[in-house]
């Protein structure tokens, strides 16, 4: 698909998650429909822009420990979204310059922006694949990834804010466990996942915005979540809500644990 494509592709008659994402990063690359929705969820949830950031700021902690403490320089990050610097291959060239990325996103906006995902140091490289999590076999064959990965070294698995767009019907735990299936040893699973543990009944009601808008969730338990790295060795300090998992020191005030409403964690592949 091309670009120009791509932005025919582009459905503006409803809100996507993508864009109410870039929303509430304070990014530009949304429309009406989405700023519209996105206010739905911050009345419902003000604290939406915290949990977005604390998203990114873990991404990149994640992305930094991989990288300077267990030799990762292959990353896989599926359900990229619109591009957001540092991206998450700025972040890992910033510490090894010639790490490779191969970011995957099944929607024509990310594809219109990709090319801001192709930006890579000399010494490393980047590339974009259109593919859908739900179909991880077609992701993993892909001939755009097998350019830039090889499979037979570690790769970081990246999934941020992605599996609570995966319901209970689509299987995420299998999805997940087939894509960790084709990584060796010493790979690794980076993982944020919104849930309602904190405030219940204002999750119901993010749900509830995001179910009229098209876009089932299924935000999830510390339980469900920690599920996901069954067979992995977490680091420290296990799953744990986003800004407390190795956060950098600063001066200000720490969010709460309900303003983050988000589990993260970090397993290596045995």
């Amino acid at each position: 698909m091309t670009h120009s494509q791509a932005a025919r592709d582009i459905d503006t008659s409803r809100p996507h998650s993508a864009r109410m994402y870039d929303y509430y990063l304070g990014g530009k690359d949304h429309f009406e429909v989405d700023k519209q929705a996105a206010e739905r969820v911050a009345e419902a949830y003000p604290a939406i822009f915290v949990c977005a950031r604390e998203n990114r700021a873990f991404m990149h902690r994640a992305t930094r420990v991989l990288a300077r403490e267990h030799g990762i320089r292959q990353w896989l990050d599926i359900g990229t979204g619109i591009p957001t610097e540092p991206n998450l291959h700025q972040v890992a060239q910033s510490v090894v310059p010639d790490a490779r990325v191969v970011y995957a996103d099944n929607d024509p906006l990310v594809l219109k922006y990709a090319e801001r995902l192709m930006r890579s140091t000399s010494e490393g490289r980047t590339t974009y694949i259109e593919a859908d999590v739900n179909a991880p076999r077609t992701l993993l064959n892909a001939p755009e990834l097998a350019e830039v990965l090889d499979l037979s070294r570690p790769v970081a698995l990246s999934l941020n804010a992605l599996m609570h767009f995966v319901t209970d019907a689509q299987d995420p735990y299998g999805i997940v466990r087939r894509l960790l299936d084709a990584l060796p040893s010493g790979s690794a699973l980076a993982l944020s996942h919104c849930t309602p543990d904190f405030d219940p009944s204002t999750w119901q009601k993010v749900t509830d915005i995001y179910t009229s808008a098209g876009t089932p969730v299924r935000f999830r338990s510390r339980a469900d979540v920690t599920r996901f790295f069954d067979g992995l060795e977490l680091l420290d300090p296990g799953v744990t809500v986003g800004h407390r998992w190795r956060p950098d020191p600063t001066g200000g005030d720490a969010p709460t644990d309900a303003e983050v409403s988000l589990w993260t964690g970090v397993g290596i592949k045995p």
